[in-house]
């Protein structure tokens, strides 16, 4: 047992020893005021992986090389030093000053896409504000614009359906909670919007259905005074998703629905 301790106290001193020369030679050099030491000691943490370490060393020296021939290397790196420890609002940031800075860089494209798949990193769940998702949209269709032959524009176009699907997502839902509610002249317009936004939408056949529905149920809940307008918009809407999808599944009660708001509406002629 004894044996055992003293094997495992050498071990941890070991390890503690071993921690604190690291620590001592990355503050050595951190405060060397030497930048070609900087650099090249930046160079090797960042090829060893230790991103932080060098993203460090990096700041220190950005502003020293400056225009010199390490600058372009020195900024990409740094770029990527935010985007490897998943900074990704740092990263689309330097990755786009880069691309700003060197436009004549064999990096360009590379950083391009690295940008606009940092705000694809940061999109939320649909649930959310959707800022950096439609930013991602945004990037990635200049990516494409810009480099229409680059091989990298397959994933980008792949990337851009994923989020508008999922605008398409947080839009539909909308409708959907607005329906629940009760409130279905908002849901009406709700979904209207989402096949305004997204006329390939797969879903077109039950939005469309969900729009007449929501028309219908507004006309039955309003006041005695607006029925008679809003029924003639549910038959609008009937004969709108009847021109779209005449063998729907949906039919027969959309039919049922079409009957009782042209029987109410007699009472009117009366």
């Amino acid at each position: 047992m004894k044996i055992q301790s003293l094997k495992g106290w050498l071990i941890f001193s070991l390890i503690v020893s071993l921690s604190i020369s690291c620590r001592t030679e990355f503050e050595k050099i951190r405060t060397s005021n030497d930048p070609e030491l900087i650099y090249n000691r930046a160079m090797a943490y960042y090829d060893e992986g230790q991103y932080l370490r060098a993203q460090t060393l990096f700041e220190l020296v950005l502003n020293s090389f400056r225009g010199s021939a390490k600058a372009e290397e020195l900024a990409f790196k740094y770029a990527y030093t935010h985007y490897y420890q998943g900074n990704f609002i740092l990263a689309s940031h330097y990755f786009e000053n880069f691309s700003n800075t060197y436009t004549s860089s064999d990096r360009r494209e590379e950083v391009d896409y690295l940008n606009a798949y940092s705000n694809y990193l940061l999109s939320p769940s649909y649930r959310l504000d959707q800022t950096y998702t439609d930013k991602a949209i945004e990037l990635f269709q200049i990516f494409i614009n810009t480099y229409p032959n680059s091989e990298r524009v397959v994933s980008a176009n792949d990337l851009i359906n994923e989020l508008r699907a999922k605008l398409e997502t947080k839009e539909y839902e909308q409708g959907k909670l607005y329906y629940d509610l009760k409130d279905y002249n908002a849901a009406v317009h709700s979904f209207e919007n989402l096949l305004k936004d997204f006329p390939e939408t797969d879903n077109a056949e039950e939005v469309r259905f969900l729009i007449l529905k929501s028309a219908f149920l507004h006309a039955e809940n309003s006041f005695y005074e607006r029925q008679k307008e809003r029924y003639e918009l549910a038959i609008e809407k009937f004969d709108e998703f009847k021109k779209k999808f005449p063998s729907s599944k949906y039919n027969s009660e959309a039919t049922a629905m079409l009957n009782q708001s042209r029987a109410t509406l007699k009472k009117f002629v009366q």
